[in-house]
């Protein structure tokens, strides 16, 4: 009989909760680095399966790997990012009613939004009433959001949600979800943050185990997710509707691979048939009537001289010829957890492209203003005024180094450093949303976590060279963000 160990440090954390969650909140959701972090520390120890870059991850596989891991030969690091994934799966399934406040104001929004960017605009408000119980969760949030200061304030209900389980496989959910599909830390090329996200309705895989089919057990665990989600709000297509469909495996340690495909469909001057989204084969000489993206990204994990390290690269194709003519975008990063005498230290350097090559390896042949503009959708894959991927938008580049820190407290800290090259002078006028002419632009932002006992406080600090055009010249932000549970 399998006998689970639970060292000193686990111990500690779980006498102060109760041994088993009652409830299933949902996820693990997109927005905190050092969750994350930890999420990629105990994989790398394989006490987890390597399912972890499809955002947001489903608790009940999380905590159930934790819960029945072997610990005995565990790093103190992993043991110790045990601990707080324990910790906090089991209170964000408790069974009941939870709630929040959150503000978060700034004088600039950063130019680049990563996973754990705060948030869009210049002030935004919200408060989130909470319920869970064994087969249902749901978040009641409602809010305020704002470009400028006391301009144009609008009513969100960003993160709300409903979701109910499918037996112990499935979940299925509708409401306004954020999702990040990929290994990056600071870019997504389909799928991330940036945007602020749709009312949609999916279904998500529940458990990441591998499949009991003798046919495919040998892709190991993976993760699988659908949704269908409607681009409100001003656009030149009304009613226009955005499906995402991905495929995570893990067919040997240290390997992950993503498929992906998302999609406009319908939409005001557009046929509208569910037989159209079947037509894949998409290219200049045979253009099918959706706009859609295909996505491939592979994430290698292993341990150098006891330093757990990644290397990632994300691939996204426009058409369907990827020797002849994809249209791609590339995305390429590495990211180590260097030891220190408490938690690692996360290094993470990273390089995104959106200026599309004709060809995968094409590098230098490049298609202009193509990576996020159609012409049969010229809103092309945005919402709301943002990129639903890249958050440079189309024809940029991104060089970034960031490290990452949490210290014995809880206190995390975070230093990233960018260079950003924002359109090109043959990007076609309009096809970059971020700035109205080519830019280049160095900028260094701090960011520190500071849990209280009874609120947490981010403040970030920001200082770029120069800025996104019609504006000129270096400029400095400052950003705080207050979230209270109540």
């Amino acid at each position: 009989m399998h006998r689970r160990h639970l060292t000193p440090t686990l111990v500690c954390a779980l006498l102060t909760i109760a041994a088993e969650p009652a409830g299933a909140s949902p996820w693990a959701e997109v927005g905190d680095n050092q969750l994350r972090a930890d999420i990629e520390t105990v994989a790398a120890a394989g006490l987890i399966d390597g399912v972890t870059t499809q955002w947001p991850l489903p608790w009940n596989s999380l905590y159930r790997h934790l819960r029945d891991a072997d610990m005995t030969n565990a790093s103190p690091e992993a043991q110790a990012a045990a601990a707080r994934l324990l910790t906090r799966a089991l209170g964000d399934n408790k069974p009941g009613w939870a709630g929040s406040t959150e503000l978060d104001v700034t004088n600039s929004p950063s130019v680049v939004h990563g996973f754990d960017s705060l948030d869009r605009g210049q002030a935004q408000s919200q408060a989130s009433l909470s319920y869970s119980s064994g087969d249902f969760a749901g978040r009641l949030s409602l809010g305020t959001y704002s470009d400028a200061f006391g301009k144009g304030a609008k009513v969100m209900p960003d993160n709300s949600y409903v979701a109910a389980k499918l037996g112990d496989e499935a979940l299925v959910y509708g409401g306004w979800l954020t999702h990040w599909w990929g290994p990056g830390w600071i870019s997504a090329l389909s799928l991330s943050n940036n945007a602020r996200p749709m009312p949609q309705i999916g279904i998500q895989r529940l458990d990441t185990s591998e499949s009991s089919w003798p046919i495919l057990d040998w892709l190991g665990p993976w993760q699988g997710e659908f949704f269908v989600g409607l681009l409100d709000g001003p656009r030149l297509q009304k009613n226009t509707l955005y499906d995402g469909l991905r495929f995570t495996v893990n067919p040997a340690p240290g390997l992950e691979i993503g498929l992906a495909r998302t999609d406009e469909i319908c939409g005001e001057g557009h046929p509208c048939s569910p037989a159209y989204y079947f037509e894949l084969n998409n290219s200049p000489n045979n253009v099918n009537k959706t706009n859609d993206e295909g996505l491939i990204d592979v994430k290698y994990s292993h341990d150098i001289f006891g330093v757990p390290v990644q290397a990632y690269l994300q691939l996204m194709n426009e058409d369907t010829s990827p020797f002849t003519h994809s249209g791609t975008s590339h995305l390429f990063g590495a990211t180590a957890f260097v030891p220190t005498a408490g938690n690692p230290l996360r290094v993470t350097v990273e390089y995104t492209s959106s200026l599309s090559t004709t060809d995968i390896f094409s590098f230098g042949n490049y298609i202009y203003g193509f990576s996020y503009t159609n012409g049969g959708y010229p809103d092309g894959m945005r919402y709301r005024g943002r990129t639903l991927g890249f958050s440079l938008d189309d024809d940029s580049k991104l060089l970034s180094l960031q490290t990452a820190w949490t210290d014995q407290s809880g206190r995390f800290y975070e230093l990233s450093l960018h260079h950003a090259e924002i359109g090109t002078p043959q990007t076609p006028p309009g096809n970059n949303i971020i700035s109205t002419q080519p830019v280049k632009l160095d900028m260094a932002e701090a960011r520190v976590t500071l849990p209280f006992q009874h609120f947490k406080l981010d403040l970030a600090a920001r200082i770029q060279d120069d800025q996104p055009r019609p504006q000129h010249g270096m400029t400095g932000a400052l950003e705080v963000a207050l979230k209270v549970p109540l």
